[in-house]
């Protein structure tokens, strides 16, 4: 382990660490009242009275919060499944780690037991008029979750803390596998980026599991939360509300269809598990990727269908993009002698590793990164161009990619020395070809 006067920090080091854990937690909260609003206003730092109607405490949000992570656990260990090995461990060992695949299967159960499996208890009275209760199952109460969106959102990023304190105590367990970059030495540091690199339970792995399953799918549940409070509103659904709602429901099915493409990326190679991923899942990503449902329920511009449609024009190139690259590099991963990856060039390392210069991946070498920005920006637009308040998603995005980017040359250089540098004179660009 290096010590902390000449570990190599990323995020501005223990000051942007603590910096990073203090400011986005308070910027979740401050975007679940400007969606409300409409607007950025400043008058308070903590969402105060919006015009959702909250009626749940605390401890009723809490027990939500914990019931909804529960069950996805549960699914995740019942729900039949596929078993696929990871990449390597980056100790040496050639030990690749086993990961249950039924991501995609947990999506669908879940929206089948919202939709019809709910239960609720309603009196009925039988032929003597006595009243007796019974189990009935039926639709979830959606709208709920709109009437209690902040509280919701302040309950997890308080449990998203508790659990980032117990996995950084659990990584000081013996004969644990650190990642490199958690292991500083300095605490805030390492709670912030994680010390151990596959916390696991038996065969339960806490990084796989939240990378993918209670944030991700909350995610498009919101979404749908706040379709049915515009309906429940209106009368009916605008044209924004439902794009929306297809546009991030593919997103969603396609990252849980994919699951096992994600055992290649760097949050599950090279990433620790600590408060950085751990809110990010869980709570950073259902409650400001869903904004822009939060913010139609109140402010819908009510777009006329040629502009919806080029949205979805633009959603549609940027998905081909995003997919294409994605699929593209996950078959010759897997196969570089299959059929439809075959023809592509590639840089052969001295690490043994293959480097595509051709395809997809021979115009720039984060494509990928621009396809899914595309997609997020026809997010924004569908909430038209009254307010910047939607549009945080593309802002923040693309500060988000530029600067994992930047952590990608950087590992690469590392990995690969001057191979990479090679690499980078035969693919020039990194977003956009021909351009930057």
């Amino acid at each position: 382990m290096k010590t902390s006067s000449n570990f190599d920090y990323e995020f501005g080091g223990p000051i942007g660490a603590l910096g990073t854990m203090i400011f986005l937690p308070l910027v979740t909260l401050l975007l679940t009242y400007w969606a409300s609003v409409g607007s950025l206003e400043f008058n308070h730092i903590l969402p105060a009275e919006t015009s959702c109607s909250s009626d749940a405490g605390f401890a009723t949000c809490a027990c939500v919060i914990l019931g909804w992570f529960l069950f996805q656990v549960l699914l995740e260990r019942i729900l039949p499944c596929e078993i696929v090995l990871g990449a390597p461990l980056p100790d040496g060992s050639g030990k690749r780690l086993p990961y249950r695949i039924n991501g995609h299967l947990a999506f669908w159960v879940t929206l089948l037991v919202l939709d019809i499996g709910w239960p609720k208890w309603t009196e009925i009275s039988d032929e003597s008029g006595n009243i007796r209760q019974i189990l009935v199952f039926g639709r979830a109460p959606m709208t709920w979750l709109y009437d209690n969106y902040s509280t919701l959102a302040f309950v997890t990023i308080i449990l998203t803390t508790m659990l980032s304190v117990y996995l950084y105590m659990k990584s000081f367990g013996k004969g644990l596998l650190l990642a490199v970059g958690g292991n500083s030495g300095n605490h805030v540091y390492d709670f912030f980026m994680g010390r151990e690199l596959n916390p696991r339970w038996g065969g339960f792995d806490w990084k796989e599991f939240c990378e993918l399953r209670p944030g991700l799918i909350g995610w498009m549940i919101l979404n749908l939360a706040m379709m049915s409070k515009q309906y429940e509103r209106l009368g009916y659904v605008t044209g924004s509300m439902i794009l929306i709602n297809i546009f991030q429901g593919l997103y969603v099915w396609d990252a849980l269809y994919q699951e096992r493409a994600i055992l290649t990326t760097m949050d599950i190679t090279t990433d620790g598990f600590g408060f950085m991923l751990v809110f990010g899942d869980l709570g950073w990503v259902p409650f400001t990727y869903s904004l822009q449902s939060r913010y139609l329920v109140d402010h819908d511009p009510h777009l006329q269908w040629p502009v919806l449609a080029c949205i979805i024009g633009v959603n549609c190139f940027g998905y081909l993009v995003f997919r294409g690259a994605n699929g593209q590099k996950d078959a010759f991963r897997r196969n570089p002698n299959a059929a439809e990856v075959s023809h592509l060039t590639y840089l052969q390392t001295k690490r043994g590793t293959k480097l595509l210069t051709s395809g997809w991946w021979g115009m720039a070498r984060k494509i990928n990164y621009t396809g899914d920005w595309i997609m997020g920006l026809s997010w924004c637009m569908v909430c038209g161009f009254e307010s910047i308040v939607p549009y945080y998603y593309a802002i923040y995005f693309a500060i988000l990619l530029i600067h994992r980017s930047i952590r990608d040359d950087h590992m690469c250089k590392e990995k690969y020395g001057d191979d990479w540098d090679k690499y980078k004179s035969i693919v020039p660009y990194r977003f956009i070809p021909g351009v930057v």
